[in-house]
């Protein structure tokens, strides 16, 4: 079977795919020969389309190439849920977010999905279940190009803890959010958060 990948970058969207998205409606095609990712990223400041589409018969060398042109970031986060079944989210940068955080020097994905989610939100996991799905985020550090690559993992807690926002990582809440009242929350958020939580059939 064919990879398919998913790259955003700010509010646009990179499909690399042997076939067309069925969940995606208006969306332009690029030309697969000679694709150059500097050169498309430089583009999508002057363009008014937010879903792009490249068809190739082997998406995981296009990926591969795109990979090696940029410099990697690698991010481990959770999907955490309390007693009630309530979901954790925070509010950073002006955005409903999830937990998240860079994974450092030789630790390992699992584990720094646990930290950055503890520091973030002054909570105590009680289990880390598997892997819900990863994501894919480009954006600029200076003249440089990231590619940062998430993990996203289920976690737990006992009952439902009060929450202590990391407020010198930029985070103003951190808040309990029943499933019913996600959608309002999604209407400002990242497209990449709502994948996470498709992931999940939360929405």
């Amino acid at each position: 079977m064919a990879q398919k990948y998913r790259i955003y970058i700010n509010d646009n969207t990179l499909f690399i795919t042997h076939e067309l998205p069925a969940e995606i409606g208006k969306i332009q095609q690029i030309e697969a020969e000679g694709f150059d990712f500097r050169s498309f990223y430089k583009n999508l400041k002057n363009s008014k389309q937010k879903h792009y589409l490249l068809l190739t018969k082997s998406p995981q060398s296009v990926f591969k190439k795109i990979k090696n042109d940029l410099t990697i970031i690698k991010a481990a986060g959770g999907l955490v849920t309390n007693a009630k079944g309530e979901f954790l989210f925070i509010f950073r940068n002006k955005k409903w977010d999830l937990p998240k955080g860079k994974v450092e020097k030789g630790e390992k994905m699992k584990v720094a999905a646990v930290r950055e989610v503890e520091e973030e939100c002054g909570v105590k996991i009680e289990q880390r279940n598997e892997r819900v799905c990863k994501t894919y985020h480009v954006y600029e550090i200076g003249n440089d190009l990231i590619l940062k690559r998430t993990n996203w993992y289920h976690m737990t807690v006992k009952g439902s803890p009060k929450l202590i926002p990391q407020v010198e990582e930029g985070i103003t809440e951190a808040a309990w959010i029943a499933p019913y009242e996600i959608k309002a929350k999604i209407k400002n958020t990242y497209p990449l958060i709502i994948d996470v939580l498709k992931s999940e059939k939360l929405l």
